[in-house]
């Protein structure tokens, strides 16, 4: 219909026109049938294709008449019945900072080029650098470092964690053979040499790699007979800064490399002190920072209950909450990922008492002026509020106030101090 249309316009619009033109025309219309000719002639070759395939691949045709809703179920089938099923089990992420900080150390206050003023050097070498603009300490020649703590003999106690964070490279680095570093737990009370990774004086160490690699391995010692295991594990980091924490709970050990666990011990040999070790003597290739050492650990059972429970006896008890496991970034009022597990215990609490009204108070230390420290924890008490109320608590029953370095709760003078009393408080009222 739309052919003949066409032509009949053709026709009469040539009519009005020159013979120059009516030849023009002329030539346009035999252009215009080959055209459509070519067009029918392609579509039945396409269907004589079809008709051929069809009779050799009757099923085709069957299939492709299907509805929706019955691939669907052949998709469910297949997925719940084939081989393509894939059987998984729960990740855990249940890890919480130990409640009293031991040693903290995030190399912001050291000068680049230096070897950190916190640590101790057992053997090789380690120095302050700064990468992407951030400072960590780099170990390289065989190096061994260890946070200096003064006492002699064994620091860790029988409940605690350790978290740190390390950059992994993926590429752009040429020539590299041993690409890996080992957190080593000691078992023994002589701290003056590296306890290696392997033997009766390891009670565990971790050994991950820092490039291009997804092969990692663990040993540890469980006390029978000082038989060391060894474990290999696979976990693919992400190019940049990765976190790995372990928690330790009188038997149980854990590690959690970037929020999931990973490894899962129900009995290793008490730890006493702990070291890195980086084994090679690449230059600009293995960096640390953000090294917290806390009392207290993972609870062994009823995790969520425990956690609970901490917070209700606290408020039963003293009438208020104090924790040292929100934390922020330096000098500002942004509050750390990490921070938000201990914030939701505390939203739990209040969600499950609606009636309760609480001071959100933030304290600092004693570094820096007032002028700097008073509005600074004001602004991080309004964050906490911020946090809670994104988890649903009422914000009617929360008020912020900053307390600046004015009420502290141990020395100023040690590190230690002045980690109690970087702290969040809530007051009930």
């Amino acid at each position: 219909m739309t052919k003949k249309l066409i032509l009949m316009l053709i026709v009469a619009f040539a009519c009005t026109l020159s013979v120059g033109a009516q030849g023009w025309l002329g030539r346009l219309k035999d252009r215009a049938e080959d055209a459509a000719k070519r067009t029918v002639e392609y579509n039945v070759e396409r269907k004589t294709e079809k008709a051929v395939d069809d009779a050799m691949n009757p099923d085709t045709d069957r299939k492709s008449k299907k509805s929706k809703s019955d691939n669907d179920e052949a998709d469910v089938d297949e997925a719940e019945n084939g081989d393509d099923a894939d059987p998984t089990a729960a990740t855990s992420s249940d890890f919480k900072r130990g409640e009293v900080i031991l040693f903290q150390d995030d190399f912001t206050a050291e000068t680049v080029g230096e070897f950190p003023s916190k640590w101790d050097l057992l053997d090789g070498n380690a120095e302050v650098k700064t990468l992407g603009g951030v400072k960590a300490v780099e170990v390289t020649n065989n190096g061994v470092i260890t946070p200096l703590i003064k006492e002699k003999g064994a620091y860790l106690p029988e409940e605690f964690t350790i978290e740190y964070e390390f950059y992994y490279w993926t590429g752009g680095k040429d020539d590299i053979g041993l690409n890996d570093m080992k957190i080593t737990l000691a078992s023994t009370t002589d701290r003056s040499q590296w306890a290696g990774y392997y033997g009766d004086g390891v009670a565990f160490c971790l050994v991950h790699g820092v490039y291009d690699t997804e092969s990692h391995h663990y040993s540890y010692n469980n006390g029978n007979g000082n038989e060391t295991k060894d474990t290999h594990f696979e976990y693919k980091f992400k190019k940049g800064w990765n976190k790995v924490a372990i928690s330790f709970n009188k038997r149980a050990l854990k590690v959690y490399l970037n929020g999931k666990r990973v490894v899962n011990l129900p009995k290793v040999l008490q730890p006493t002190w702990m070291s890195f070790q980086v084994p090679f003597d690449y230059e600009n290739m293995t960096f640390i920072r953000n090294v917290v050492i806390a009392k207290g650990a993972v609870a062994l059972y009823d995790r969520d209950a425990q956690s609970m429970t901490a917070v209700e006896k606290a408020i039963a008890e003293t009438g208020k909450f104090v924790t040292n496991n929100i934390l922020f970034e330096t000098g500002k009022a942004t509050l750390k990922p990490e921070s938000m597990a201990e914030i939701q215990k505390v939203a739990d609490y209040m969600k499950k008492n609606p009636s309760v009204r609480f001071e959100v108070q933030g304290h600092t230390d004693n570094q820096g002026s007032d002028a700097v420290n008073d509005p600074l924890s004001q602004q991080r008490a309004e964050a906490v509020v911020k946090a809670l109320e994104d988890l649903g608590c009422d914000p009617f029953n929360m008020r912020a106030v900053g307390k600046g370095s004015h009420e502290p709760v141990a020395d100023n003078s040690t590190d230690e101090g002045r980690a109690k009393n970087r702290r969040v408080e809530f007051i009930k009222k």
